[in-house]
């Protein structure tokens, strides 16, 4: 038996077991695996193991997503959660090139995805509050929400998840350095049932503006003037 003769459940039974670049090489052989590889069910879990995958076309965005990951674990993670103002300007040409990669992203899976279960970002330094908050919005029954070493994410996610985020039971946002404890606290008082895991973020030195660490730095000066 020919291996298109297989019926829609063995094949894809057999793409299941395929990276994203198997099946989409695999697809391009006949109209018969094309179809296979367009079939949602195919995709109810994506991994991109960076943003620069997402640039792809080995992938189908659906309704029947349910797991997404996007994990940038790379040393231009470093580059990516630099405070925008302190970067050079090698730092900010490497950033530009991908800067809106991730939030494009979230954007169709905002309009395409609204059965997402769970989503997981780690490194991604350039995606905002909104963002995110987009999601919860739009994907009502998301459970599970991680969030790594995502540089700009404030309090104003912790709210969203007290707000928007019914249907969720664990929340992470290990090492963001621009939430508190208070935002912490916010979602630990009105959402007691969520498991919330905030790894050193509310530890960490949050990021400000050039105009107040001037600030900050003349109040010290005339603190040990004066003292």
């Amino acid at each position: 038996m020919h291996l298109v003769e297989l019926d829609q459940e063995c094949l894809l039974h057999l793409f299941s077991y395929l990276d994203k670049d198997s099946r989409h090489s695999l697809s391009l052989t006949c109209v018969r695996l094309r179809q296979v590889f367009l079939d949602p069910q195919l995709w109810m879990l994506l991994h991109f193991r960076s943003p620069c995958e997402l640039r792809k076309d080995n992938y189908v965005l659906g309704s029947s997503l349910r797991y997404l990951d996007v994990s940038w674990n790379s040393c231009r993670v470093k580059v990516c959660n630099i405070e925008d103002w302190m970067k050079t300007i090698f730092q900010k040409d490497l950033c530009r090139k991908h800067e809106s990669l991730v939030s494009d992203f979230l954007e169709r899976v905002c309009h395409m995805c609204p059965n997402l279960l769970s989503l997981t970002l780690s490194g991604c330094g350039h995606i905002m509050d909104g963002n995110v908050i987009n999601v919860l919005q739009s994907c009502m029954r998301l459970r599970s929400l991680s969030l790594e070493n995502c540089a700009r994410m404030t309090d104003s996610v912790l709210r969203a998840v007290v707000n928007h985020g019914h249907s969720l039971t664990d929340v992470k946002v290990d090492f963001c350095r621009n939430v508190t404890q208070a935002g912490l606290q916010e979602v630990r008082d009105k959402r007691p049932e969520v498991h919330l895991s905030a790894l050193h973020s509310a530890d960490m030195i949050p990021d400000s503006k050039p105009e107040e660490k001037i600030q900050i730095r003349r109040a010290l000066q005339k603190f040990l003037i004066f003292s």
